[in-house]
């Protein structure tokens, strides 16, 4: 059974500019969605997008994985007017309906998990409903205009643990067959099964309010994971924390880089100890490649703009944990691996936002011996495995 799914993302955005690709936790929006569908159980994701950038970024960043596409959506199903449904109709004929199961993902619900995806799916699969949708159990008490309690006695008000509360959609995730949608030309029709979610994730992202509390949503659910393990591989950025975060630049580009001996040193000693060492970072840079040939680190990603997806992906490949992972970033395109990492570490120098978020600051700069620092703390931490 082919099961996929289409994340429709819009160029324009009135309420919050550039929405989908602005930096939630140092990512751009819609990746948090994606993320999680490329670890669910669907066979393809595809971005459907009238933005050329999402598209070129999407093809660029999620090379690691064949689950992933990117699609142009027209200009007419991507105005201010257009329906969603409009543009689910536009892609499958761009695929030929070439699908048993369609999942739609909103970018706009970013708490939504790869269970949360599983669970629609099965709906379907296991539990022959047409479609399904994700909503959240509420116990809140609605009124209408008319001064009336719609869903509670205003005479036998009810205790919350006594009250089943009501559902409410919240526009997360929803999953259709092929044929129900075929017949009906809508997300959701037929026998339709119901996907209860946390009551954080009823948050939508239309306003700056949303978008401060689903980002603290977002940072504490990675710190609440968080456990701590022996450190068997260390991550490192590097400009920021190889380097002081300066580069000089001649005409022909990109010049010259500072890096300190002594943290090469320390990467050496911890090695010895069995500390694996990688390197993470979103510049293109060939003094980079050549200077960690030198320190003979192996695994090294360069260019890459979505860590966090990245490192899940290591980590599956190679069957690590999150909590044997020390990481060391200082700026905020770190910050959800920061949050999520067994230990995280910062230079003394790094971005406040990281530093109010890491584990451990240190007290050595970034190309003055911060990585030297953070190695002998792993090496003293792992003593007691």
């Amino acid at each position: 059974m082919r099961k996929i799914a289409v994340i429709p993302l819009r160029k324009g955005s009135k309420s919050i500019i550039g929405k989908n690709k602005r930096k939630m936790v140092g990512r751009p929006l819609f990746t948090w969605v994606l993320k999680e569908a490329i670890f669910s159980n669907l066979d393809e994701v595809y971005v459907f997008t009238d933005d050329i950038e999402i598209k070129s970024f999407v093809e660029k960043q999620y090379k690691w994985t064949k689950k992933v596409k990117a699609m142009l959506r027209s200009e007419d199903n991507a105005n201010d007017t257009a329906s969603t449904e409009n543009a689910l109709i536009e892609f499958n004929e761009k695929i030929n309906y070439d699908f048993d199961i369609l999942c739609l993902l909103q970018a706009t619900s970013p708490l939504t998990t790869y269970q949360d995806i599983n669970k629609s799916l099965y709906a379907i699969q296991n539990d022959n409903y047409d479609s399904s949708i994700t909503v959240v159990n509420t116990h809140r008490f609605t009124w209408n205009n008319d001064g009336k309690p719609l869903n509670y006695n205003l005479f036998k008000r009810p205790r919350r643990q006594d009250f089943e509360g009501l559902l409410i959609e919240n526009g997360a995730v929803y999953c259709t067959t092929k044929e129900a949608f075929v017949s009906s030309k809508n997300r959701l029709s037929g026998n339709i099964g119901i996907i209860k979610m946390p009551e954080d994730s009823l948050y939508e992202i239309d306003c700056e309010t949303d978008w401060n509390i689903v980002e603290s949503l977002l940072i504490s659910r990675l710190k609440k994971q968080k456990e701590s393990a022996k450190i068997t591989h260390l991550i490192l950025d590097v400009d920021g924390v190889f380097t002081d975060g300066a580069i000089s630049y001649t005409k022909e580009g990109e010049h010259a880089k500072s890096f300190d001996m002594r943290d090469g040193m320390g990467l050496e000693i911890i090695r010895e100890q069995g500390v694996e060492i990688m390197v993470m970072t979103s510049e293109q840079s060939e003094l980079v490649a050549q200077r960690m040939k030198k320190l003979n680190i192996e695994n090294v990603y360069i260019g890459v703009k979505d860590k966090y997806a990245l490192l899940n992906y290591i980590l599956e490949e190679k069957s690590l944990a999150l909590a044997n992972i020390a990481y060391i970033g200082d700026d905020v395109n770190d910050l959800a691996n920061i949050s999520s990492v067994g230990w995280s570490l910062t230079p003394n120098n790094a971005t406040s936002l990281v530093k109010q978020h890491a584990d451990i600051t240190l007290t050595k700069d970034s190309g003055n011996g911060a990585i030297r620092e953070a190695c002998e703390f792993i090496l003293n931490y792992n003593k007691r495995f």
